[in-house]
């Protein structure tokens, strides 16, 4: 991942700002980290970057969606559950973030960060 963003500087043009680089990184983490705690571990990983924006691709062998609303909100506020935050913050990060379900088992997310 580093490496890709790396490569992405040298090229001629803008090089990624510190913040662009720390978002992309910590939407790596968060993705990774979902898929090895919730959803039976990693089977795939991409990083593409052009010009002006970074893709991250987890896949993971759950067909199960994401929690797209923070339905754990009540839960955390009483102190019944942890963690919790990792989805939220990668919609927040990310300018798109897309959810594939393959024939099969699995899925795949992909989140799109700006390099600038």
């Amino acid at each position: 991942m580093a490496e890709a963003l790396e490569v992405a500087a040298l090229e001629p043009g803008t090089p990624p700002s510190a913040t662009a680089v720390g978002d992309a990184l910590l939407v790596t983490s968060e993705l990774v980290t979902n898929a090895l705690r919730h959803a039976g571990g990693l089977t795939g990983f991409g990083v593409d970057v052009d010009a002006s924006a970074v893709t991250i691709s987890v896949a993971d062998p759950s067909g199960e969606l994401p929690h797209f609303t923070d339905v754990r909100r009540r839960e955390r506020a009483c102190g019944a559950a942890e963690g919790g935050f990792g989805w939220p913050l990668v919609r927040q990060l990310a300018e798109e973030v897309r959810v594939f379900l393959p024939p099969g088992d699995g899925k795949t997310i992909e989140a799109r960060l700006p390099l600038h």
